[in-house]
Formats: structure tokens, sequence, C-alpha cells
């Protein structure tokens, strides 16, 4: 496998992805690179009640109209106090459709803060769910990662609820660390490893060979 199509648009997760791919000796072309232009049919994969369902909605919307082997994420920050919330809603939690990356994150984090004002259990954890999609089969592997919702923001690095959450293990926020310490231990990269791991473990598929697309195994 020398060349997989990365199917999103979130720059965040282009500069943290790209550099894990290179480690396995894979290319990775994005949405743009594929000249494929957004549309509105995009905003309606993620309809799915699971992250793994929103991820396989996406790999397989993109492998179906690129012909390509396809991956795709879907991640989210699961708070323990709002009832998992925000959850699979995390990227448009503030129902704010008008905007998008920076304004967006500023907006859904306002809305975190809001809603955990006055409570004292703050526990959260991010989890992604990676999903690879081709014509012979499908896969999706999940990382998570535990810590806590701070009062206010820290660090400046990352994307979305980073500059809030406080990891566990690194002992700081995910806006204050930098991308290969966030990589250690981030969902998202827990996730794609595990994915990268299976997929070298499957080795080049039989040419021609067909079958119809399944679920492998999580962990």
């Amino acid at each position: 496998m020398h060349e997989l199509l990365l199917a999103t648009r979130s720059a965040g997760k282009l500069r943290e992805l790209r550099p894990l791919f290179a480690t396995h000796g894979i290319r990775v072309a994005d949405l743009a690179d594929a000249g494929i232009a957004e549309s509105a049919v995009e905003d309606e994969l993620e309809t799915h009640d699971t992250f793994e369902g929103n991820a396989l909605a996406k790999a397989q919307y993109f492998h179906s109209v690129t012909g390509r082997p396809t991956v795709a994420d879907d991640s989210g920050l699961v708070v323990d106090a709002l009832g998992g919330l925000p959850g699979v809603h995390s990227k448009r939690w503030s129902g704010r459709g008008d905007l998008d990356g920076l304004a967006l994150d500023e907006e859904n984090n306002r809305l975190l803060l809001d809603r955990l004002r006055g409570i004292a259990d703050r526990r959260a954890h991010y989890v992604c769910v990676a999903a690879y999609v081709d014509d012979a089969r499908a896969l999706t592997r999940r990382g998570s990662v535990h810590g806590r919702v701070l009062e206010a923001a820290r660090g400046a690095n990352g994307f979305g609820y980073d500059p809030l959450f406080f990891s566990d293990e690194l002992g700081r926020t995910f806006g204050e660390a930098s991308r290969e310490a966030k990589e250690q231990v981030s969902h998202r990269g827990r996730a794609f490893r595990a994915l990268l791991d299976a997929l070298d473990a499957l080795g080049p598929r039989e040419a021609g060979r067909d079958a119809p697309l399944r679920e492998g195994p999580r962990s």
C-alpha cells in the first residue's frame, strides 16, 4: 500500500496524521489533493449515534466517490457530568453552522464551559474511531485518553477542545503539549496506530478479490 485517501477537511487532523502515516511508508492524499470539492452531502454523513458509525460512513462515502482506499475518523469529547455530551456531536455542538475552524472551536468551548459552570466533577475522555475502507474490507479501531475539563483554556496548540482538556498522562492540556507529545497518548494517535498496525498485518489483498464490506475487531 503506497497511498491512501485521508477523508478529512480538518487542517488540525491533517497536521497530526500525516507524520504518523509517513512512519508506515504511506503517502496521504487529502480531499483537496484528490480534487473533491466540498458539498452539502458531507454534512449528512455524520448522522449516526456512534463514533464507529460516523467514521465508517465517511470512509465508505469517499471510497465510493474516488475508488481509492480511504481512511476517515470520527472523534469527540465525552464528559461524565454531561451524560456523555458532546460526544458524537462535538464538532457542531454549539449549533453554529455558519462558523468553522477556530471560530467554531471557540463557540464550542464557550458552550462547554457554560454547561460545566459550578460542577465539581469535570472528568472527561476523548474518543476516536479510525476507519479504513477499500473494495474488499472495512476496518475500525478505537482509541481513547482520559483527563478532565479545566475552567479556563491553557495553551495555543492543537484544536477543538484541546486547550480545555487536561490529560492525566501528560500532566498538561493538549493545547500546551507539542504535536509529538500529544500523538503518543492522544485518542487519535492511538486509534490510527492501531488501524495502521492492522493493515500491516493484513498485507496486500489478492488481486481482483472482492468481498462484502465488514467491520473488523476494535481495540
